[in-house]
């Protein structure tokens, strides 16, 4: 057995297990995944630092477009967050809500909550002038989730939901919502 699949049965074991495991997991899943965020955004200052890399954009510039990703990213997450409780589930993939959640922001995106995570990101890099931030680690940090979801998060879903999330998948994009033009009836 794979390494994929041994943690996409361990998850999907938690995941469908009893409540009392999945409430003890939620809390060790938040502050991981958020400690591994904080990481990569004081990681990158440092680089910048160490590099003495210059800022590459100019005030207040770097604050409109900072301010303007930031307060769309924390807007997103929050909705979303919003969403997965309402839901009975949290966010942590080890404690899901029960069913499927394909409205409000999940009807336009798979995964709105890591795109506000993303925006987050980028919003923090123009804030702070960071090279390393903005056009580094967040591409990065995309791109690992992006591997993520594809080997693990999407079969262990798939397995929880079965011809659902199938269905869901085919008609609902990854990250950024596509825009379709109605036509006129």
């Amino acid at each position: 057995m794979s390494l994929p699949d041994k943690w996409i049965n361990t998850i999907f074991k938690i995941a469908t297990g009893k409540p009392i495991i999945r409430n003890a997991m939620t809390p060790v899943g938040a502050i991981l995944f958020l400690s591994f965020v904080t990481g990569l955004i004081f990681f990158s200052l440092c680089i910048d630092g160490a590099l003495e890399l210059k800022p590459f954009i100019a005030f207040p510039v770097d604050l409109i477009l900072g301010l303007f990703f930031l307060f769309s990213g924390i807007t997103l997450t929050a909705y979303c967050i919003f969403y997965f409780i309402k839901s009975g589930g949290t966010p942590v993939p080890l404690n899901p809500p029960k069913k499927l959640i394909t409205d409000g922001p999940y009807g336009i995106s798979r995964n709105p909550m890591l795109t506000g995570l993303f925006l987050l990101l980028f919003g923090f890099g123009f804030i702070r002038n960071s090279v390393t931030l903005t056009f580094i680690v967040t591409p990065f940090f995309i791109i690992l989730n992006y591997i993520e979801i594809k080997k693990i998060e999407e079969p262990e879903i798939e397995k929880r939901f079965g011809k659902d999330y199938i269905e869901f998948r085919k008609k609902t994009p990854m990250f950024i919502p596509k825009y379709e033009k109605k036509k006129p009836e």
